[in-house]
């Protein structure tokens, strides 16, 4: 709707025209003579609007008094927003013209402080949906406890086809809690019902997911850089003590444990538990690097009855040596899946990192550690062993920095390591120097050298699609994927539902060695 007022019949500032939200007004501005405007706005008020001015200029004030206290726009032609939260009642807009003009203003929108906030958004989960009605009408929340108790945390419910509704749950909170693990691949923080002691969480997630978290209940804020404050997570974050599947099971404390959700889909991981098979052997070799300057001892897993003369021997090597005798129980999972027949006897090298400094300057693209592990232990270990090398028979494994580590080191070396497991590889690293807008230093290599006899498996986590600034987990693996089928190589990959996790991993190592090398008929 639009009114028009001739010129001069709102030209006092005692007499300013009302304008309503959703309407527009019509004035005739002279030179000699603005135009004042109410907007009936309160304290508090947000409000918004629009000044067409045509082809003429027209400058838009807001006055209190008859003094001008705010500006929105010098001459302006054409159309011109103008906004404002009004911090006391009288004011009133002044529209002013060089010359004379015809001016529509529109009042788009006066919302009082009692309609402004962020709409209720719908609870997804109808649990606490049903929870918060009950709030509402006075009850308490011991019973959703007794429930929560009952069922065990976080609640799951049915979701659109191949989904499921999960909501994470903690009790009791000061100032809230975050979820470290949280399926968005950050700290998520979570949200208080009401006024209750009942903090949550809900997402929508594959019906394949499977996770590890820990809740981190009134984290620290304080004064500090972005990192620091970040971190600060870990002062609080522990296992959550209303789930039923702690991980590792056995644990110091509930700081040194997680917590852990797989869902009815999520994909089996059958060779993680005790099965009665014959168990390996593990001996130690001290591997002296006289090209990294230092020294660490290795551990070498050799299967039941080995036989180095075996032509069908696999030899892995495996980085984060000790994590992977531990969150990933290798031994464990060679003796299953030797006993089973579904690879072949398998030697492994367990490479641990000497200190996380030594781990972030070998691991990424480091190529006198790939000259080392190629010309210095790979001999040794082939002593130690009496195997007769075949870089056919021969792999690199690992997650993140570990699985970049797996790509770089056979690229450069493929005579000696001719297959690759990487697990959440880290591609979206670059080295020092390069051009930034080149996201995946690996990919480019691949596709800017000969092709190598080297196989590759790749996985990575559909939760990995954050890069915190930075080209994605997720979207660096599935890069590096096309590049290679392009470029020629023998590539598998496989996605997850999860995220950065030793959890996801230890399913994801056997694939890995499934895929590469699994005997007749257990190959995918």
């Amino acid at each position: 709707m639009t009114t028009a007022f001739p010129q001069g019949s709102v030209a006092g500032e005692a007499s300013p025209l009302r304008l309503n939200p959703g309407a527009s007004v019509e004035v005739n501005v002279a030179a000699t003579a603005p135009v004042h405007l109410d907007a009936g706005a309160r304290p508090g008020d947000y409000v918004a609007g629009v000044v067409d001015a045509g082809s003429s200029a027209a400058t838009l004030e807001l006055l209190k008094d008859g003094k001008p206290v705010r500006r929105f726009f010098l001459e302006a032609a054409g159309r011109s927003d103008f906004r404002y939260v009004a911090d006391q009642g009288g004011a009133v807009l002044r529209v002013s013209t060089k010359g004379a003009a015809h001016v529509i203003v529109r009042l788009e929108k006066r919302i009082g402080v009692s309609e402004q906030g962020a709409p209720k958004a719908k609870l997804a989960s109808p649990i606490m949906a049903d929870l918060a009605a009950k709030l509402a009408a006075g009850e308490r929340t011991d019973a959703f406890w007794r429930m929560v108790a009952e069922k065990g945390a976080p609640l799951v419910e049915p979701g659109p086809a191949g989904k499921a509704t999960v909501t994470f749950l903690a009790r009791g909170a000061k100032h809230g809690v975050r979820i470290l693990g949280a399926p968005s691949s950050d700290h998520d923080p979570m949200e208080r019902l009401a006024d209750s002691d009942v903090w949550f969480k809900t997402y929508l997630l594959p019906s394949s997911t499977r996770l590890s978290y820990k809740l981190a209940p009134d984290v620290p804020d304080f004064p500090g850089t972005e990192r620091e404050r970040r971190v600060a997570i870990l002062a609080t974050a522990q296992a959550d003590p209303l789930n039923r599947t702690p991980w590792p099971v056995e644990a110091s404390d509930a700081y040194n444990q997680s917590s852990t959700v797989s869902l009815p889909d999520a994909p089996a991981q059958p060779w993680i538990a005790p099965a009665g098979a014959h168990s390996g052997t593990l001996s130690s070799l001290t591997f002296a690097s006289e090209k990294l300057g230092n020294a660490r001892d290795v551990t070498i897993y050799t299967p039941p009855d080995f036989n180095p003369a075996d032509p069908d021997t696999v030899l892995l090597f495996v980085f984060d040596g000790r994590e992977y005798q531990s969150k990933v129980p290798t031994p464990l999972i060679l003796d299953n899946m030797i006993a089973a027949r579904v690879i072949p006897p398998t030697v492994a090298v367990f490479i641990p990192n000497i200190d996380g400094d030594a781990r972030a300057t070998e691991l990424p693209g480091n190529a006198t550690f790939a000259d080392a592990l190629a010309e210095e232990l790979l001999p040794k270990v082939l002593a130690a062993t009496s195997l007769r090398h075949s870089p056919a028979h021969t792999a690199l494994a690992g997650s993140s920095f570990g699985g970049l580590a797996s790509s770089t080191i056979a690229l450069r070396h493929p005579e000696a390591f001719g297959n690759v497991i990487s697990l959440s590889g880290s591609y979206w690293w670059h080295p020092e120097g390069t051009e930034p807008a080149r996201d995946n230093h690996v990919a480019t290599l691949v596709a800017s050298t000969p092709r190598r006899d080297l196989r590759f498996f790749l996985s990575a986590g559909l939760f990995e699609s954050r890069g915190g600034g930075r080209p994605s987990i997720l979207e660096t693996n599935r890069h590096l994927r096309d590049v290679l089928e392009a470029k020629g190589y023998a590539v598998i990959a496989r996605e997850y539902a999860g995220g950065h996790d030793y959890l996801v991993w230890r399913g994801a190592l056997s694939d890995g060695l499934l895929a590469l090398f699994g005997t007749k008929g257990n190959r995918p």
